[in-house]
């Protein structure tokens, strides 16, 4: 009856599918419930000289508009640095940032207060760019340092430099990414007894909103219950920044003792939100005349918006993931958090790693080029070691170890024929006035675990019923990627039922309390893991009732509970397997005896202790690894660029569901297919976001998808850690949408002869146009910085 590595249907795909799925947007109104909107900044920086609610007011069906000073506690939250704003006070920071809360008997009065309100701002000139940050010393936090044990001498690193036979110099660009989530931020509050506030979010972290809402209110955490069904999509946008739609809706019950519902329009959500960080970094390279890495310098610059929010722990994991899948034997990294005058930019499925490691890998794709070498190979030779000591240790101490990235590797070459396409490639390339095509491999190795220690732990509430069924709270929210669907399938195989007996409960602070976020790819790893400690704590019960039970003279059976089965729906002692209790019978009878049919169970990941001042440790419990080859064809002469196939292969040990994470992978490539190619982000020189929509930001649709797609999984034997086996999914396969942008720089290559070529992410036609406008000898402006070559034999 095992069900785990069967791949079972999503627990809500009838929902889906049909329209009976609900989200926050779909419940039914409360009695006498408030809709809620927002008044935001204008202007992306300035002083508030005063702010007109007159007009407003008298506007049929306001029922109250509420400004910081309403608050009952203070007016800043921040997950590492409390440095943002509920409501602006006497500053705003950027555009559209929240400064009136207006609850209304309907959204079109709602609305028409909102256009009624007058703010008073004297604007001052923003801050908007990388550059522009640095040219005036605004940052979040200080400069993060990291390097290679042994690269701390200056000497020897810049002698590393002086004799390496190639250096390559440069700055690489990466841009913002909006997470595009189908369902925009919601959250429904509803008041209970005594100022009790129940909030229903649509969030990834049920704890942080919940603690949020207590201290805006003035209330003690056990006077808030926050509750998450389902999200319509997270994808990290979820993590931190749905907590102040919840605090408006909590406010307005505060304040009305009314039920109070805001869903945030499209535009609104992606003025207001903060997105994946756009990146800029100055690199510079060793390496010897194979191509082989001798050391390295990374200097990251993130754009972290006007707030802290979680923006020093993307870099943190960006400069983690500056070596990739690659040993370095001499690296060095910085990164500096920029503040602008953005919305505060927040997690991204990737958490950083993806602008890490997009740089390493371009620059693997230039140095192959310099060297004369197929990037296929320069790649395989500079992959981490599993059990060689001077190729197994990365630039923060930790061993990579039990992995399968060079055969990986290789049988990705031989099954996509790779060799044999890239002839068919060059031979393409020499034949076509029209297009030009490029092929590219890119690889993986992304850390699973948080970096921040502590959140590193999950608890489960396992309880089973006298008729045989069992329901499951655990404070992982489920977001579409079938994290309750993986944990119905664990606890269903240690009971030995059909899942069909085994039902998800929606994720809640009053069952689950002080949880970390759903984010890190660790749902699974840490709920699963916690759910499963539940229900060890049940069956030892179970089993020595059982053997009380089972015991018989007659049969010459003694109390024995390692004798005692319980599976395919029964409960029987192996000496005697005849005699079988059905287990609903058995848990009635179990209980009639006074036997706990329910636990709590908790997980703390082992092994993990980063030290963050030193930059030294095991910031993760293992690695999820893979690697990807894309081809693509650009037309020479609209830039429009054809996602011919993909090859996708990874190492995601003992697949839990094969269905759901054959659907992760797709959906996160995809998804950074999008971030590297169409997918950008445009403000104008006041700082109003231009792209708002689906009309004017570019998400994959389907003529963007690759027209043979080939996806598999590759066994490794060696990896025993974790939950049943199994390797987290979510967040590893994104970062292998970045093949599809280093095909588009093979296929520029193509015409660039030996010179180098400049190419920002995303690579959208207009980017790729101009870039093969300047490689065929006009003179465009370069967007993405200059760069140095030198070369000695």
């Amino acid at each position: 009856m095992a069900s785990v590595g069967q791949s079972l249907p999503h627990d809500s795909a009838t929902g889906h599918v049909t329209g009976a799925a609900r989200y926050i947007d779909d419940l039914p109104r409360l009695d006498r419930e408030l809709y809620v909107d927002f008044a935001g900044s204008p202007v992306a920086a300035g002083r508030i000289r005063s702010i007109d609610l007159t007009a407003a007011r008298a506007v049929p069906g306001v029922v109250c508009l509420l400004t910081y000073d309403h608050l009952g506690g203070p007016n800043h939250f921040g997950p590492i640095i409390p440095d943002e704003a509920f409501l602006a006070e006497e500053e705003v920071v950027y555009v559209g940032q929240p400064i009136v809360v207006i609850a209304a008997e309907t959204p079109a009065a709602a609305l028409r207060a909102r256009q009624l309100i007058v703010v008073d701002i004297e604007e001052r000139k923003p801050v908007l760019s990388i550059d522009d940050a640095l040219a005036a010393k605004s940052f979040i936090g200080p400069e993060r340092r990291m390097m290679t044990p042994g690269a701390e001498s200056d000497a020897d690193f810049e002698a590393a430099f002086r004799s390496a036979p190639h250096t390559l110099a440069g700055r690489f660009v990466s841009g913002g990414q909006e997470q595009f989530y189908f369902e925009t931020q919601a959250a429904l509050s509803i008041p209970g007894e005594g100022g009790d506030v129940r909030v229903i979010s649509s969030t990834q972290n049920t704890t942080e909103t919940q603690a949020v809402v207590a201290e805006a209110l003035g209330l003690g955490m056990h006077q808030v219950v926050c509750e998450c069904q389902r999200m319509g999509g997270g994808f990290g946008g979820k993590e931190t920044q749905s907590a102040i739609p919840a605090v408006m809706t909590a406010l307005v019950v505060k304040q009305t003792g009314r039920p109070a519902r805001l869903v945030l329009r499209r535009g609104d959500d992606m003025r207001i939100t903060g997105k994946r960080h756009p990146y800029q970094t100055d690199y510079r390279v060793a390496f010897a005349a194979d191509g082989r890495l001798i050391a390295a310098q990374m200097a990251y610059y993130s754009n972290g918006g006007a707030f802290a929010d979680l923006s020093t722990s993307v870099m943190e994991r960006t400069m983690l993931h500056a070596d990739n899948a690659y040993h370095v034997p001499m690296l060095r990294v910085t990164g500096q958090v920029c503040r602008t005058n953005l919305p505060p930019n927040t997690a991204f499925r990737g958490f950083g790693g993806p602008q890490g490691v997009a740089v390493i890998e371009s620059l693997l794709e230039d140095i192959a080029q310099v060297v004369g070498r197929d990037p296929f190979d320069v790649r395989r030779l500079n992959l981490y070691r599993d059990g060689d000591p001077a190729r197994s240790v990365t630039h923060y101490g930790q061993i990579v170890r039990d992995h399968v990235l060079d055969e990986t590797f290789d049988r990705l070459a031989a099954s996509s024929n790779y060799r044999h396409r890239v002839n068919a490639v060059t031979e393409f390339n020499t034949t076509s006035i029209t297009h030009v095509r490029g092929i590219a491999l890119t690889a993986i190795k992304f850390g699973i675990s948080f970096t921040t220690k502590f959140l590193n732990q999950a608890n489960a509430l396992v309880n089973v019923y006298t008729d045989g069924t069992v329901q499951v709270s655990t404070g992982g929210t489920e977001m579409g990627q079938g994290l309750y669907t993986k944990i119905q399938q664990l606890v269903a195989d240690e009971f030995g039922l059909p899942p069909s007996r085994v039902r998800m409960m929606a994720t809640s602070t009053e069952k689950s309390n002080n949880t970390s976020p759903t984010a890190a790819s660790a749902g699974t790893d840490l709920n699963g893991a916690a759910a499963l400690v539940a229900c060890g704590q049940i069956i030892e019960r179970m089993r020595d009732y059982a053997a009380g039970l089972f015991a018989s003279t007659e049969r010459g059976l003694v109390a024995a509970p390692e004798h005692v089965v319980i599976d395919d729906g029964a409960v029987w002692d192996d000496r005697d397997p005849s005699h079988r209790i059905e287990f609903g019978e058995f848990c009635a009878m179990a209980r009639r005896e006074r036997v706990d049919l329910g636990a709590r169970g908790f997980y703390a990941t082992p092994g993990v202790d980063y030290n963050r001042e030193t930059g030294c440790g095991n910031p993760f419990f293992y690695y999820t690894t893979g690697a990807a080859i894309a081809e693509v064809t650009i037309d020479r002469f609209t830039g429009e660029l054809t996602f011919d196939r993909a090859d996708v292969l990874m190492d995601i040990g003992r697949s839990i569901n094969p269905g759901v994470d054959r659907g992760q992978v797709i959906g996160g490539f995809i998804q950074g297919v999008g971030w590297v190619t169409n997918e950008e982000l445009r403000y104008n020189d006041a700082g109003h976001l231009l792209s708002t929509g689906p009309t004017t930001y570019k998400i994959p649709n389907v003529t963007d998808l690759p027209r043979v797609l080939n996806v598999d999984f590759i066994d490794n034997p060696k990896h025993q850690k974790n939950v049943r086996q199994s390797k987290a999914v979510g967040e590893p396969p994104l970062m292998l949408g970045i093949c599809a942008w280093m095909a588009a720089k093979n296929a520029l290559q193509s015409l660039a002869g030996d010179k180098r070529v400049e190419l920002a992410i995303p690579a959208t036609g207009e980017e790729l146009l101009t870039r093969m406008t300047a490689l065929v000898g006009q003179a465009v402006p370069d967007a993405v910085g200059t760069s140095q070559i030198s070369g000695r034999r």
